[in-house]
């Protein structure tokens, strides 16, 4: 088995068509990732070209939302998933595409687009849906943790924890993203256990992986962390760092993402 550090990453791709367009196929190439979780892919697999519905030396995994043009996620990985998972098994879940889950060995990665609360009206309509989500995936994910299994949940988490985890806190504290009760059930998660893979490794501020398209936002680093790979205690203990890369463009979130000691699979 290589030395080399099993590189897992996530990305909300706001579009894979659009992000594409703008160097997603290069960006792949040099990641030099294992396995590549992608939010907000927004297409059918048949809509993709190759290079994107199948690239080169990854299987890939789609989960497609119902409604055309929204939601859906996909699982790239370098090696066949012992097991695949395209769904919660809730159909007022599984209608959106938000969830695929693959097990490789005793590693589980779940790969998670969490929705939104702000609703249509950004009346924060959706927070019931929302919470309701998580607490879904909770549930399967603690499964799969109290069966002696090392499990990583990544994707587009839709929430900022902690105050440092945007920019203008106090602005938002009303805004689906950062309200009381969204924060309040990440905290749920690491009372369990669960660990922010970036915050146990930087504890800084300034540091984030979305960006409103307005107003330069991105330009002057006035964004959130609402990407985030949470790791099981027993995952964790094989976690040797974790990242962002925000200089990488092409969609209004940055890739983020974890490396791990490859004995995590055994």
């Amino acid at each position: 088995m290589s030395d080399a550090p099993l590189r897992v990453l996530s990305w909300n791709v706001n579009g894979l068509r659009a992000c594409a367009r703008k160097g997603f196929g290069d960006w792949l190439r040099r990641a030099r990732a294992d396995v590549v979780g992608l939010q907000e892919v927004r297409a059918l697999p048949e809509e993709l070209p190759g290079p994107l519905r199948a690239p080169r030396r990854y299987r890939a995994t789609w989960v497609p939302a119902e409604r055309r043009g929204y939601s859906g996620v996909a699982l790239y990985s370098r090696c066949e998933p012992d097991r695949i998972e395209t769904g919660l098994g809730r159909p007022r879940f599984d209608v959106e595409g938000r969830f695929v889950l693959a097990r490789f060995g005793r590693l589980v990665i779940a790969n998670g687009y969490f929705p939104k609360g702000s609703g249509t009206l950004r009346d924060n309509s959706r927070v019931p849906y929302k919470l309701a989500f998580y607490r879904a995936v909770f549930e399967r994910v603690e499964k799969l943790r109290r069966a002696g299994l090392r499990v990583l949940v990544m994707g587009d988490l839709n929430t900022a924890h902690r105050e440092i985890d945007l920019a203008r806190p106090r602005e938002n504290v009303r805004t689906s993203g950062f309200l009381p009760e969204e924060r309040a059930e990440l905290d749920r998660w690491l009372r369990a256990g669960w660990v922010d893979c970036f915050r146990a490794f930087e504890p800084g501020a300034g540091h984030f992986t979305w960006w409103s398209q307005r107003l330069g936002a991105r330009a002057r680093n006035v964004g959130w962390r609402i990407d985030a790979v949470l790791a099981s205690p027993a995952a964790m203990r094989f976690v040797r760092g974790a990242f962002h890369q925000p200089d990488v463009m092409g969609s209004d979130h940055c890739p983020i993402g974890v490396e791990l000691d490859r004995a995590v699979l055994r």
